[in-house]
C-alpha cells in the first residue's frame, strides 16, 4: 500500500508518525486505520527503531473517527467490524515493541482519544482538548475508549466522560491521570522528540521488557504480574547490555548499550 494519510520519519532510533488528513482534523476513516497498521509494521520491522511519537497534522492530534464514515455503515456487523477494526490496530500499538509517545496538539477526541489511550505515554499541548464525545452521536466509543480509558483513570471518572460526551483542557487531563505532561503549544514536538531520544539511548531489550511486564500485569492478580516481573527481568539480566550498564555504573561511567 502507498500510504498518502500517514507520514513517517526516522532517525536515530526514534520515528515520529504524522496522521497527515489535516482537511479532516486527522479523522480516522478505514483507510487511515489501514495506513496505520502499515506504519507500525514497518517501523516494526526496523530493528533500528525504538521509539515512535505519533501526532497529527495541522490543529488536531485526531478529532475523531470519520462521522460520514460511521453514518454510512449499512448494518450491525459492518459496525461492528469497523469497530473491530479500529480496536485491532490500536491493540497492535498497545503491544508493540516500540513505545509509542502520543504528542496530542490540538482536539484528540473520540477515536482521536481512543488512539491516545493505547500509547505509552501522553504529551499534550496547553491548548489540547480531550473527550469522547460518541455519546452526543447516539453511539458510544469503538475502539477501546471505554475499557482503557476506565483503567488508566479509574470506573466514575471514565463513566462521567463517557456518559456526558464531555471535552476536557489539558490541564484537567493531567489532573485525573490522562496526560503524563502538559506541555506549552510551541514546544510539543520538541520536547516530544527530546523524551524519545532519551528512551531510545536505554537498553532495547531493557525497554522493551519494562513496557510488556507492566502492560502484561495490570489485569491479572499482584502473583501473576509479579511472576511476569521476574521472568523478564531474569530475561533481560541476561543479556550484554544489562552487564555494560552494571558495568558502567560500577565504574562511574555512562553506559554504551549495543542492543546485545
Amino acid at each position: 500500500m502507498s500510504m498518502v494519510e500517514v507520514a513517517i520519519q526516522s532517525d536515530r532510533g526514534v520515528a515520529r508518525l504524522t496522521i497527515t488528513r489535516p482537511e479532516a482534523l486527522n479523522a480516522l476513516n478505514r483507510q487511515v486505520l489501514d495506513e496505520l497498521a502499515e506504519a507500525l509494521g514497518t517501523l516494526e520491522d526496523d530493528a533500528d527503531t525504538r521509539v515512535v511519537v505519533v501526532t497529527g497534522a495541522g490543529r488536531a492530534f485526531v478529532a475523531g473517527a470519520d462521522i460520514a464514515e460511521i453514518a454510512g455503515l449499512p448494518s450491525r456487523a459492518a459496525a461492528e467490524a469497523f469497530s473491530r477494526q479500529g480496536q485491532g490496530v490500536f491493540d497492535r500499538l498497545a503491544a508493540s515493541r516500540l513505545v509509542s509517545i502520543m504528542a496530542i496538539n490540538g482536539y484528540a477526541l473520540g477515536g482521536g482519544l481512543e488512539l491516545a489511550l493505547a500509547g505509552d505515554l501522553r504529551l499534550l499541548a496547553e491548548s489540547a482538548r480531550v473527550g469522547l464525545p460518541e455519546i452526543g452521536l447516539g453511539i458510544i466509543p469503538g475502539f477501546g475508549g471505554t475499557q482503557r480509558l476506565a483503567r488508566l483513570i479509574g470506573e466514575g471518572r471514565a463513566l462521567e466522560l463517557v456518559l456526558t460526551g464531555r471535552q476536557i483542557p489539558a490541564a484537567e487531563a493531567w489532573r485525573l491521570g490522562l496526560a503524563n505532561q502538559v506541555i506549552p503549544d510551541g514546544d510539543l514536538l520538541a520536547s516530544a522528540d527530546r523524551l524519545a531520544e532519551e528512551l531510545a539511548a536505554k537498553a532495547p531489550a531493557a525497554l522493551v521488557a519494562a513496557k510488556r511486564a507492566v502492560r502484561g500485569g495490570i489485569d491479572h492478580e499482584l502473583a501473576t504480574g509479579l511472576a511476569g516481573e521476574a521472568a523478564w527481568f531474569g530475561r533481560v539480566a541476561a543479556t550484554a547490555d544489562a552487564r555494560e550498564g552494571t558495568e558502567a555504573f560500577l565504574n562511574k561511567r555512562a553506559p554504551h548499550f549495543t542492543g546485545r
